[in-house]
């Protein structure tokens, strides 16, 4: 299993589009990039997308989604199916600053910059969790 090669053009477009841009999210979604756009959806927490994601054989995306989301079988399952780029990106969107050095490191710069988008994201939906139950409790 092999997850599929992006040009560098169409990864900064994908950034733009986990950052909320919806022009390029319908872009990429329009031209033959479906499940760039799909993955913005699924990382909102959006049911539907996160089942077409595995659906329609993008389980690698999936998991690191679930990866970062601090899921040890899903972290696993990136590092057994050699999905180590991936695995590496959940942990630094799980907020592991060494994984996030590790990207720059191995000169991994544009999948760095999608895992801070991708944490910046995961950290506002999580951050809006916690301050409605904080208001919920008071």
């Amino acid at each position: 299993m092999a997850m599929r090669s992006y040009p560098v053009k169409i990864l900064l477009a994908w950034g733009e589009a986990i950052s909320g841009n919806v022009e390029i999210r319908n872009w990429l979604m329009k031209n033959g990039f479906e499940e760039l756009g799909v993955f913005c959806f699924a990382l909102r927490n959006k049911d539907e997308a996160r089942k077409w994601l595995m659906d329609n054989k993008h389980p690698e995306l999936m998991a690191l989604i679930n990866g970062a989301e601090g899921n040890p079988s899903a972290l696993l399952w990136l590092k057994n199916n050699n999905f180590i780029l991936l695995h590496t990106m959940a942990l630094a969107v799980d907020n592991d600053d060494d994984a996030l050095r590790q990207l720059f490191k191995l000169k991994e710069k544009e999948w760095a910059g999608l895992a801070l988008k991708m944490r910046a994201v995961k950290n506002s939906i999580e951050w809006d969790n916690n301050d409605v139950h904080k208001i919920s409790r008071e």
